[in-house]
């Protein structure tokens, strides 16, 4: 099969959709795989890097997206990207269709066959591509909030640790995954006053086993989520619906009850937020600010460590790739976990969570 690879087009996006071991991994294993040149720049990884493990270059995207039978990503296509997929091409990426209509027009319009890495499934029934951007995601979350407390930029002027004689920042983390797990492990490491809430006991008992007393585990009710993001220092949002729409857990009467300068940090704003006042940001401009409070919104956290990023996401993403460069779309019927990716094929919705947020795009 013939693999194309296109430099990330996202603002301010650094990370690559294959690293040079994994292209020397896919050419050993009989494969061809087209480079854009460039693509690895994020990462410190120069076309010579690539054409090494045994890859060719191309000068242009277009180049990429006329000839490969697959195209791996790692955002979502852009528009610019979507109108040159064809029914002949797989398109291998993070989609995050729920919250993005217009991409998942193009999509249906193109033909192509659109698996998203989001929803791969595995036997223990996690996600375990989406796990490693999670990783990185919930910890960086947890960074950030800190980092914008800070008065220069809005924040309260609080210093996440405290020191001697003085408080603690109080973060609350909503959603006790892969995310909040990650957040969390991040803010007690800063000194924060750590709170998680989710709604699945067992996993709450699964936190407190982790974290002992170092964190504050909490059952989500309304009122008692209320009251935490009230007296809260960073509120970092962590739900994740596989597929889906993320939930507005916080309402933007509830964000005028909260501290001014308290920030909030949306991991969840690929999924459309859960923040009722959430908007996508960007790293180039991360934050906005609503009724005194912080908003840091940025639709691809992983992007600004791209090394780190590239790497783990490889790790997870390497075998699903040969699998289907080896096998073609038949990989779906040897492996339901791999079928569980797929979003889009022959211009109609095949995800059931994708189906039920964009239901009208089906019927159509």
């Amino acid at each position: 099969m013939l693999i194309g690879l296109p430099k990330e087009i996202k603002n301010n996006e650094f990370r690559v959709g294959l690293i040079p071991t994994s292209v020397a991994e896919l050419v050993k294993s009989g494969h061809q795989v087209l480079v854009q040149t460039g693509a690895g720049a994020g990462i410190g990884a120069g076309d010579e890097a690539y054409q090494a493990a045994g890859a060719m270059i191309s000068p242009t995207a277009e180049q990429i997206f006329q000839d490969a039978e697959m195209i791996v990503k790692v955002k979502e296509p852009q528009e610019q990207e979507w109108a040159q997929l064809s029914p002949h091409q797989i398109l291998f990426t993070y989609l995050h269709l729920a919250a993005d209509m217009s991409q998942t027009q193009g999509l249906m319009r193109s033909g192509c066959t659109a698996i998203a890495y989001e929803t791969i499934t595995d036997d223990a029934g996690g996600l375990p591509l989406l796990a490693p951007m999670s990783e990185v995601a919930g910890r960086l979350s947890a960074i950030e909030g800190a980092a914008h407390l800070k008065a220069v930029n809005g924040g309260r002027g609080l210093l996440v640790s405290g020191v001697p004689g003085t408080e603690a920042a109080k973060i609350v983390v909503i959603g006790g995954g892969v995310v909040g797990t990650n957040a969390a492990k991040m803010a007690v490491g800063l000194g924060a006053d750590v709170t998680i809430f989710d709604r699945s006991v067992p996993r709450l008992r699964a936190l407190s086993d982790i974290f002992g007393t170092s964190v504050a585990t909490r059952y989500s009710k309304h009122e008692a989520l209320a009251e935490a993001v009230r007296g809260a220092d960073i509120v970092i949002g962590a739900v994740l619906i596989p597929g889906a729409s993320a939930p507005k857990l916080v309402s933007k009467a509830q964000l005028k009850e909260m501290k001014p300068g308290a920030v909030i940090v949306d991991v969840a704003i690929d999924q459309g937020g859960c923040f009722e006042t959430s908007r996508p940001t960007t790293h180039e401009d991360p934050t906005y600010i609503i009724d005194d409070v912080v908003h840091y919104c940025v639709a691809n956290m992983p992007g600004a460590v791209p090394l780190t990023s590239s790497q783990a996401l490889n790790n997870a993403t390497l075998p699903f790739v040969l699998a289907l460069a080896n096998n073609g779309l038949a990989a779906l019927d040897n492996d339901p976990h791999l079928a569980n990716g797929l979003n889009v094929r022959g211009g109609k919705l095949m995800h059931p969570a994708v189906i039920d947020a964009l239901g009208s795009l089906s019927a159509a």
